[in-house]
This record gives C-alpha cells, sequence and structure tokens, in this order.
C-alpha cells in the first residue's frame, strides 16, 4: 500500500493565538502519524483544498520551504526503505527521520567501552573485553561495520567458527554475553535501533556450561588447614586459603587489598572489588592470628601481596596476578598431595564455605549476605548438591 505524506492545518487543535499548528501527517496502511512542524497559521491564510498557505499568508515562502524540506525528508527514507526492502510503518518512518542513529562502527563502540572500564580501574573487565574484541577482529577480519550488520546469520557463523577454534562452551558464551552488553549499550546511546537487535532470537543461555562444583567437604578442609608447608610459599598459600574460608570466601583480589583500615573491632569490613557491596565478617581466632602473622609496620596492607611500590591500579592489578599464579600453582600440588576430588584453587574456600554452611543448616538468605550476592539465585549457583546418603534418607519420609 501507498505512503503518503501531506503537510496539513491541524484544525483540531487551536492554539493561544487562536492559530492552529502545521503539522506533517504520514498515512500508511490506513493509519496516520502526526509530527509539528514547530509553526502555526491562521485557518484564513491556509488552502485546505491544496493543503498549502494561501497567496495572502505572511512568510508564504518561508513556510512552503520548511514543508518542501521536511517531507522531501520523509519521501527520502521512504525510497530508502524500499530499496533495501525493510518494512516500515507510519510509526517507524517517523522514529527514522527524527531520531537518525549515530554513525559509529562496531570497532569504535567496543573500544569505547573498554577505555570507560580501564577509566574506572576495572581493568580485569577492561582485559576480558579486550580479548573478546581480539576474537571477533580474528573472526571477522575487521570490525568497520555497523551494528546492524550482526544479525542472527552473523552470530550463528561467530558461534560456528569458535567451535571449529575449539573454545570451551563457557569461552564462547563469555564472548557472546560481552558483544550483547556493547550491542545493548549501541542501543541505549541510539547508535542502532532496537528493532535491528538479534539477541532475543539468538539465545546465549545455551552457551552456558555447567560449572563443575569446587567445594569440598569439612573434613577435607581440615585437612587442608592442618597441612604442614615445606617452604614459605607452601604456608603462603595454605594460610591465604584458611583466611579466604574463615572470611566467608573472599576474593584473592580482596585479600590483597586489605589494610588496617579494614579491621573494626573484631570484625573485618570491606567492599567487594567486584561487586562494591560491603561485607562484614566477623574475625574468627585463626584469621586474627594470619593478620598478626603477615602484618608488617612499614606496610598498611594485612598480607605481603600489594606493597607502597604498587601505586597504580595498573600495578596492583599486575602484581596480584603475579602472586595468584604463584598461590595457585603451590594450592594446587597441596590438593593432589591430598588426594582431593577437584583442583584445589582459592575459589574452592569460597564455594566450601557456602555449602558448607547450607549443610549446617544454614539459609541461603544469610550465606548469601556472608557471600555479598545480589541474589539468593547467585549463591545457589555455589551451593554443592548434597550427598546421595542425604537424598536417600529423604526419600524414606515420601511413604
Amino acid at each position: 500500500m501507498s505512503t503518503t505524506v501531506n503537510a496539513i492545518c491541524y484544525k483540531a487543535k487551536v492554539l493561544k493565538n487562536n492559530e492552529h499548528p502545521l503539522m506533517i501527517r504520514i498515512t500508511k496502511d490506513r493509519k496516520r502519524k502526526y509530527l509539528s512542524l514547530g509553526i502555526s497559521i491562521n485557518p484564513k491564510h491556509w488552502d485546505f483544498e491544496k493543503n498549502q498557505p494561501k497567496r495572502n499568508c505572511p512568510n508564504r515562502e518561508q513556510i512552503i520551504q520548511i514543508i518542501s524540506e521536511r517531507t522531501k525528508e520523509y519521501q527520502e527514507q521512504i525510497l530508502e526503505f524500499k530499496a533495501t526492502k525493510k518494512e516500515f510503518t507510519a510509526t517507524t518512518l517517523l522514529a527514522k527521520v527524527n531520531n537518525p542513529v549515530k554513525v559509529k562502527t562496531v570497532k569504535e563502540l567496543f573500544d569505547s567501552y573498554i577505555t570507560r572500564l580501564k577509566d574506572a580501574n576495572r581493568l580485569r573487565y577492561a582485559q576480558m573485553y579486550e580479548s573478546t574484541l581480539t576474537s571477533l577482529l580474528a573472526y571477522n577480519g575487521h570490525l568497520d561495520i555497523l551494528f546492524s550488520d550482526i544479525d542472527v546469520a552473523w552470530l550463528k557463523k561467530y558461534e560456528a567458527w569458535q567451535h571449529k577454534q575449539s573454545f570451551a562452551l563457557n569461552t564462547i558464551g563469555t564472548r557472546f554475553r560481552h558483544l550483547r552488553v556493547v550491542y545493548n549499550l549501541a542501543i541505549e546511546e541510539n547508535i542502532v535501533k532496537p528493532d535491528y537487535y538479534p539477541f532475543k532470537k539468538f539465545k546465549v543461555s545455551k552457551l552456558n556450561e555447567q560449572t563443575a562444583k569446587r567445594s569440598i567437604t569439612k573434613e577435607e578442609i581440615i585437612s587442608i588447614l592442618n597441612y604442614q608447608g615445606k617452604s614459605y610459599y607452601e604456608c603462603f598459600a595454605i594460610d591465604v586459603f584458611t583466611f579466604a574460608y574463615l572470611t566467608a570466601g573472599i576474593n584473592f583480589a580482596d585479600i590483597a587489598r586489605l589494610t588496617t583500615d579494614h579491621i573494626t573491632g573484631d570484625r573485618l569490613v570491606y567492599k567487594r572489588k567486584k561487586t562494591k557491596k560491603l561485607i562484614k565478617i566477623p574475625l574468627q581466632q585463626r584469621a586474627i592470628d594470619l593478620i598478626a602473622k603477615y602484618k608488617q609496620d612499614d606496610s598498611p596492607y594485612l598480607f605481603p601481596i600489594l606493597s607502597s611500590f604498587h601505586k597504580t591500579e595498573q600495578q596492583k592489578v599486575n602484581r596480584v596476578h603475579k602472586v595468584y599464579g604463584h598461590v595457585s600453582k603451590h594450592l594446587k600440588a597441596i590438593g593432589e598431595e591430598l588426594k582431593l576430588p577437584i583442583k584445589l584453587t582459592t575459589y574452592v574456600s569460597r564455594h566450601s564455605f557456602a555449602t558448607n554452611l547450607k549443610r549446617s543448616g544454614v539459609s541461603t538468605s544469610i550465606i548469601s549476605e556472608c557471600l555479598g550476592h545480589s541474589s539468593e539465585k547467585v549463591t545457589q549457583i555455589y551451593l554443592d548438591s548434597f550427598e546421595n546418603s542425604q537424598i536417600d534418607e529423604a526419600m524414606k519420609n515420601l511413604l
């Protein structure tokens, strides 16, 4: 059905000066949309049959020029829609002409977002997005493309390419989530219209592989805590693991940044670097002893990971990453020596803290608060399934 674009004197509305507003009227599929031209006219100066100002109308030439220019914009957009065989309505035509998108490529917005993360000192996240950007560039060759070019077919090809490279499913899922975040940002900044959003049909959730449980039993935890290290680094790795377990599974990056200012009475009070949520945890005696063991008078930090030498955020991130590598290496070896069922990492302390509390009857809501999670749904990921013996006992209550 044809689309018509006319300028009309909108008689249904009378302004304070007793004039009527001039409107652009778009008619398509028997539906009409109106948009004010920002000018008004006395009805005696308007030819309602020809939809144009009469010869005696003041400023007639200027009004005709405005009408002509605005009408031309709509006619050109209609031609573009038809040339690209894109369906449109009167509403989308109005939006396209009056809210034109900003021209910014996928590469430009990725770079901009990574810069924002770095400016906010979220350097690890910035590195993750840089990794995704590198992957996208390796796949497509360049990203000097518009977001509207990324459709479901493009996403499926990118997914297939990653599978062919033998990337883990969770890695693929993470990259698609990063791309989705930047695409949503493009919509928010009016770089691409929501109509083009491909993630309504392409479901990223299918790329989530259930993460193997990282918790161990209380008995296995005790065997780690009682392990006698054979070197300074082994002892340090055990002490870091012990402190994390006794302080609600505090993240290694947060341990590294703890200072005397985070000790309030007999409590550890700090903000999680990842979520910025305030955590308040009572300090167990063994945790207090570990603080006393490693605290140095010439350093504000509780543990010898960072020092006054590390001033910039990048220096701190690099140092934490390096020490974490050493700690992880020694924990892995200790776990193998103790014949633990899973690879021993600092994350095991966090998951085990949550699971062992749950098995002791502590509610998920309290555990969630201790972990600093945004919701109990997140906490549930940490909670290990109960042993078969517990399930067997529970099933006996059915009859």
